[in-house]
Order: C-alpha cells, then structure tokens, then sequence
C-alpha cells in the first residue's frame, strides 16, 4: 500500500469529521476576528477568547463523537 492509498484510505474515513473540524475553527477565528474588530478591545482578551474557542470544540464537537 502506498502513501497515496494510506491517505484515501484515512480521508475516507475521517473526512467528514476533518471537514467538520475546519468549519468549527473558521467560524471561531472568524467570530472572534470580527468581534474584537468592532469592539476595538484589549489584546489579552482576543488571546483568551482565542484559547477558548479550544475549550468550546472540545465542549460542542465532543459529544458528537462516536
């Protein structure tokens, strides 16, 4: 089995999951982006709201898990 087949093989598995992944984390960072954009507020605050948009995948998706 080559790398290409090892890799079709994996994104047939977790491809929908991987999808999912991405379109958590580009609707957080996209959210936060343009929060703080509006809000004009400090710097720390956008760096935690940042740190917990892993909190809230690991909150949301996880329990989507099989």
């Amino acid at each position: 089995m080559g790398r290409l087949d090892a890799l079709a093989d994996h994104l047939d598995e977790h491809g929908f999951g991987m999808l999912t992944d991405l379109a958590f984390a580009i609707v957080w960072v996209t959210g936060v982006s343009l929060f703080f954009e509006v809000t004009n507020g400090p710097q720390w605050a956008y760096y935690l709201f940042m740190f917990a948009g892993v909190v809230a995948y690991f909150g949301f998706m996880g329990p989507l898990e099989d």
